[in-house]
This record gives structure tokens, C-alpha cells and sequence, in this order.
């Protein structure tokens, strides 16, 4: 059945990482309704365990696509994805697109053939993770690091607090200190979270290092699963949902509003 221009894309995070995949994703469809919700009752994701996630995110896409109607959903978390991406795509009728670690393109730019894997814990720790690495890493040294600071780092950001630098060095430290981390020349931010603090990860660098991550895969991916749809003649202001509204979330609202989401509801 033929979407209604109306119809949403739905962007779902555990909290504002998922604002680097709808960087791109908005610049590819500008005129695309948009809801973005993040699951600030269970957040940060990257500290739980795979059951907990495995029996959350499922449910919570179901109440979404329930209540919004969208054409398509985006897991725009690496956590969530690497987990329970094909659990969301059994329980859903409408197209999934998962966050995964941008291994690939990272070992096609490394030229020292040693390149990193910056994630959450739950994420790096991930049989999916092995399974890039070694379908497109096998000559590579890869090292992973999980870094659960940089995640409320980017939350920070987001809200206009000030930011310690020690945060980002010690999430680089984590990989340059390892066996071959003087050879490291790429890190992938395998958290949706960490583009947002890109910045501020290579100003904590002691040299320079090529960041890489999926968000505009991910958009290009969006364009062809909704090509030939129709959309909204104008942008529409989007819409931030999140699972619980306290006094943090509501200091999002700024940048929220910088990002094209002007209303702020609870799920």
C-alpha cells in the first residue's frame, strides 16, 4: 500500500546519537516528515545487557509505529541494531534500516592496515562486530575500545554544558594505548553518538586520525527504500518523542529545534 505523503520516516535511538544519521538522511529527502524518538527511560543502552535491549527496543519500535504510522523506521543506534535489529524487522510490516559499525569503509582507508572500533560496550563486544572484521578487515589489526562517557559527552554537548577534554582523550587513549595503536590511522565511531563529538575527539588526537561512520550509507539507503514515494510539498517541522520528559530532555530542546524538531511529546 502506498504511503501517504504525510507518513513519517521514524528515527529511533536511545537519545540524541540517532541525530547523526538524520543529519544526512534529512539533507538526502528535505521535505520528509519526521519523527525522532529516543528512549530516555532506558538510556544509555550501551551499559545493558543483551536481553534487556533484546526485549525492549522490539517493543518500543511496535508502540511507535502503532501510535505514528511511518513509512519506514531507522534503529539509528549501533547497540540496539546490533542486537535486536532482525527481532524489529520479524515484528514490523514496514522496512527497518539498522546502524551498523562502519568496518568496511574503515579498511579500505586505512594505508597502516590497523584501524579502531569506538563504540558502546555492548557494541564492540558484538558477534556482529567479529563478523565485519572478518569478512572486511581480515588484513587488518583491529582494535576495539567501548566508552561509556562519550556517550553522555555527546548528551552534554547537546545540551549546552561544558565539556571535559579529558572525556574524548581518554576514549582515544583507550585505543591508542593497545598493541599497533601507534600504527592506528582510522577510527570508526561505531556509536551514533560519537560523530556528534567528532571535534572534539580529533582535538584530543596526538595526531592526526580519519573518523569514519555509516550515516550517509544509511541515508542513501532511506532514498532507495522511498524512492518514487511521495512527500510533503514544504519541509515539515519534525517531531522529537521521548520515553520519559524530565528536566535533561527538556534542556535538549534547543538544539532539538536546530535539528528541524520543533514539537517534543512523550511516548
Amino acid at each position: 500500500m502506498k504511503a501517504a505523503p504525510s507518513a513519517p520516516l521514524l528515527f529511533f535511538d536511545s537519545g540524541v546519537g540517532g541525530l547523526s544519521i538524520l543529519i544526512p538522511a534529512r539533507a538526502a529527502l528535505p521535505n520528509a516528515p519526521i519523527v525522532y524518538a529516543a528512549d530516555s527511560a532506558g538510556f544509555p543502552y550501551g551499559t545493558k545487557s543483551e536481553a534487556e535491549i533484546a526485549a525492549r527496543v522490539p517493543a518500543l519500535l511496535g508502540r511507535l509505529v502503532e501510535r505514528y504510522r511511518p513509512r519506514l523506521a531507522v534503529i539509528a543506534c549501533n547497540t540496539a541494531s546490533t542486537i535486536a535489529l532482525s527481532a524489529v524487522r520479524a515484528a514490523l510490516d514496514i522496512p527497518v534500516v539498522g546502524t551498523v559499525p562502519a568496518i568496511k569503509p574503515a579498511a579500505l582507508l586505512s594505508k597502516s592496515r590497523v584501524f579502531g572500533v569506538l563504540g558502546t560496550d555492548a557494541t564492540v563486544r558484538q558477534p556482529y562486530v567479529d563478523r565485519l572484521t572478518a569478512e572486511f578487515g581480515a588484513d587488518c589489526t583491529v582494535l576495539r575500545h567501548g566508552s561509556a562517557a562519550l556517550v553522555q559527552l555527546a548528551e552534554a554537548k547537546l545540551r549546552g554544558e561544558p565539556l571535559d577534554p579529558g572525556i574524548a582523550r581518554d576514549a582515544l587513549a583507550g585505543l591508542l594505548d593497545q598493541p599497533a595503536g601507534d600504527r592506528m590511522d582510522t577510527v570508526v565511531l561505531a556509536c551514533t553518538h560519537f560523530p556528534l563529538v567528532e571535534a572534539e575527539l580529533a582535538a584530543a588526537a596526538p595526531r592526526p586520525l580519519t573518523f569514519v561512520h555509516g550515516g550517509d550509507g544509511i541515508a542513501r539507503r532511506i532514498a532507495y527504500l522511498t524512492q518514487g514515494q511521495d512527500w510533503p510539498a514544504s519541509n515539515p517541522s519534525g517531531k522529537a518523542v521521548f520515553t520519559r520528559l524530565d528536566n535533561s530532555v527538556a534542556a535538549l530542546a534547543p538544539a532539538l529545534a536546530d535539528y528541524g524538531l520543533t514539537q517534543m511529546e512523550a511516548l
